[in-house]
């Protein structure tokens, strides 16, 4: 269950990043969005936390998660770039967050 709250507050924490994006070109109501997307994100980690996740599992997985789809997402919504070498360094990020969470498991 823990796991299922992390993965609604990447989905929250996404969705308000991707709306502040919005929100900064003059559509001031969708800061509505934001701020409750953010409270939602943040309030779901706290859950995921309670559950039983390690916070510097959670906050990686959620971190890495987080980047890498807002990078996604920016570019299908927003036209902006996303190059080959910005693929490798959302790569690298996974692969370190993965790496956390191994040793995690081998300690």
């Amino acid at each position: 269950m823990a796991w299922l709250l992390l993965v609604g507050a990447i989905v929250c924490e996404v969705g308000g990043t991707l709306s502040l994006r919005v929100a900064a070109t003059g559509r001031r109501g969708w800061y509505l969005l934001v701020v409750t997307a953010y409270v939602a994100a943040f309030s779901l980690l706290g859950l995921a936390l309670a559950g039983g996740l390690g916070l510097g599992v959670a906050y990686g997985v959620w971190a890495a998660t987080g980047v890498a789809l807002t990078a996604v997402g920016s570019r299908v919504l927003f036209d902006e770039p996303l190059t080959p070498l910005m693929g490798a360094g959302l790569a690298l990020i996974i692969v370190g967050v993965l790496l956390v969470e191994l040793g995690v498991h081998a300690g």
